[in-house]
């Protein structure tokens, strides 16, 4: 009896070693992503197990949420993510910041999703009002900390030098205003999208740039109005909003998983383009996990129609808002070469291998 329970442990733990030993082999792959619908295809590739089927079982994903582009970067940079969901401008900064050394543009995620609102009793009706004499209420010095009698209008962008931020000024600029730094009356207050909502009800700012879903509640929660679709100001309507990068090192390093992880990237998307009603559900119990606040059913729906879920970066639009922050002063005296941030190689395999066009930079 002895020698059997003997027997027994020696098994139990020749089994235990067995499973330490396979999660000793298991590779991890660090994804962030933001809990945004621009990044659906991230949302619904990890709630439905996209991502893990097409990596297999013996990867373990490790999942980090994060709420703005720099401190994406920033945990790209100290080498606690591989491959994140990201905006065009923080991967701009990102990029450069490197040297173009630290991250590659590896496929798209969204297009579109960005509205300028403004407040139906601002007074705002074409691009000659961005200036105009009807006020906003005053902000209180703890909320803003200059300008507060500006004789010119107030508008909000989500965060200084973010993807909305380089839209607005450079809208501003390209209407024959100036903004405050640069001497005119047109003042541009960054500030979160919650705040947002909030300045807006207190009639505190005239307009925001702002991605959805917070455009479509501004419309229906804070008496705002559509100014202007992005959409409106580029070639077909399309315009990268979100994009998968990947850390230079593990691409060169895994491009293997890389090459996984993509195929489960385009499933993803797939699987929202042929189920979009399951999808927003999907999407909003995610964005409710994440943040424990769903998003009203109503402003979901009508958000989603404001955006594309693509794997095709549009290239070209952010070769575009590049130059933008450039002019703007975000990117230094010299400007950028961006020529290699995209590797587009994995992902056009990935098409050819489905007989879909591949994407042209």
């Amino acid at each position: 009896m002895k020698r059997f329970a003997i027997a027994a442990i020696s098994v139990l733990l020749l089994s235990w070693q067995f499973i330490l030993s396979a999660e000793e082999k298991k590779e991890t792959l660090r994804l962030g992503y933001f809990p945004n619908l621009t990044h659906a295809p991230a949302l619904v590739g990890t709630s439905e197990g996209f991502f893990q089927k097409a990596l297999g079982d013996n990867v373990k994903i490790d999942l980090k949420t994060f709420n703005a582009g720099p401190s994406l970067i920033e945990a790209l940079f100290a080498g606690e993510i591989d491959i994140g969901y990201i905006g065009p401008n923080p991967a701009i900064n990102g990029y450069v910041k490197s040297g173009g050394k630290a991250l590659k543009i590896i496929a798209g995620s969204s297009s579109g999703g960005a509205l300028f609102i403004v407040r139906n009793d601002a007074g705002i009706n074409d691009s000659k009002d961005l200036q105009g004499k009807k006020l906003a209420a005053p902000l209180n010095d703890d909320e803003i900390n200059k300008d507060n009698d500006l004789q010119g209008k107030r508008f909000a962008s989500p965060q200084m030098g973010n993807t909305q931020d380089v839209a607005l000024r450079a809208y501003i600029e390209k209407a024959g205003f100036n903004t405050v730094e640069k001497g005119g009356k047109v003042q541009v207050l960054p500030t979160q999208n919650p705040n947002i909502l909030t300045l807006f009800l207190q009639k505190r700012v005239d307009g925001a740039w702002v991605p959805e879903p917070w455009g479509t509640r501004l419309v229906q929660e804070a008496n705002g109005k559509i100014f202007l679709d992005e959409r409106s100001l580029w070639p077909d309507g399309k315009f990268v909003t979100a994009h998968v990068i990947v850390s230079t090192e593990f691409l060169a390093k895994r491009p293997g998983l890389v090459k996984r992880f993509l195929a489960g990237h385009l499933a993803a998307i797939d699987f929202i383009a042929k189920n979009p009603e399951k999808a927003r559900v999907i999407i909003n119990n995610e964005i409710k996990r994440i943040t424990t606040k769903p998003i009203p059913e109503d402003i979901l729906e009508k958000s989603m129609k404001n955006i594309d879920i693509t794997y095709d970066p549009i290239c070209k639009s952010l070769v575009k808002s590049a130059d933008d922050a450039f002019k703007l002063g975000y990117l230094g005296k010299i400007k950028p070469d961006l020529s290699g941030i995209y590797d587009l190689t994995i992902l056009n395999s990935l098409l050819k291998e489905k007989g879909l066009p591949e994407i042209v930079k």
